[in-house]
């Protein structure tokens, strides 16, 4: 039987000062965000896309509040890469829960395991355990950022640095864009920035536990999120703005 081989992490590309561009660029946008808004939040994953926001972050001083999504699935990888993030940068990440209330009604209409019966209760468990919490994170807030990059998927080639999050009624920052994927590693290995190990396991994008695979080599970047439902189904509701 054939070992499956799965995705690593990319080769450079960019020469040492398209490299040094994208750098400067990156910071330059945190502290524009920053210049504009008073109440600016990041929420991170821990993975690599948010590494990169979390080490400019902390290299400009910009003041920006960062947060995580404790959903209660997460990898035992994520939540120590949590604490790995706070030694390495000296900062506290705050944990923005789920309540019981909503994780308890989500287990009594579809099991605790049910998200992998379908789209409809893929999004129940999301919404209980990382948009409800995502709102409360953000009560506040006049902007927030994020991780997203238009080569992510195909529902985010559109995507545009600045858009207004109609939902929550304020501003939002995709301050990674424009980035390859070989950008973010060329910044990791450039800027000595924390690598969550799953990353060195063949998992290029992460989530909660049970809702991601590696991802074998070939396959989109995302193929591991919810990899038993449609390709166009590779969002959580997060960046939905409606």
């Amino acid at each position: 039987m054939i070992k499956p081989e799965f995705w690593s992490i990319p080769a450079d590309t960019l020469t040492p000062a398209e490299l040094m561009d994208k750098i400067v660029a990156l910071k330059q946008r945190l502290l524009d965000i920053t210049s504009r808004f008073s109440d600016v939040r990041f929420a991170t994953s821990l993975a690599a896309e948010d590494m990169v926001i979390t080490d400019a972050i902390a290299k400009t001083k910009a003041n920006i509040r960062l947060f995580t999504l404790a959903t209660g699935r997460l990898h035992q990888e994520t939540v120590d890469m949590t604490k790995a993030a706070e030694r390495h940068y000296g900062l506290t990440l705050h944990k923005a829960y789920p309540l019981e209330s909503d994780i308890q009604e989500f287990i009594d209409q579809y099991g605790m395991n049910g998200f992998y019966d379908g789209e409809e209760a893929k999004k129940a468990c999301c919404s209980a355990r990382k948009i409800k919490p995502l709102n409360t994170a953000l009560l506040g807030a006049d902007a927030w950022i994020t991780g997203q990059r238009r080569e992510q998927s195909t529902t985010r080639v559109e995507l545009n640095f600045e858009e207004g999050d109609e939902a929550r009624g304020i501003a939002k920052f995709n301050p990674l864009f424009d980035w390859s994927e070989a950008d973010i590693w060329a910044y990791i290995k450039q800027e000595n920035v924390p690598i969550h190990p799953l990353h060195l396991k063949g998992y290029p994008s992460i989530g909660c536990e049970p809702c991601t695979r590696q991802v074998k080599k070939g396959e989109d970047i995302r193929a591991g999120r919810w990899w038993w439902l449609q390709s166009d189904s590779k969002e959580c509701g997060l960046h939905v703005n409606q």
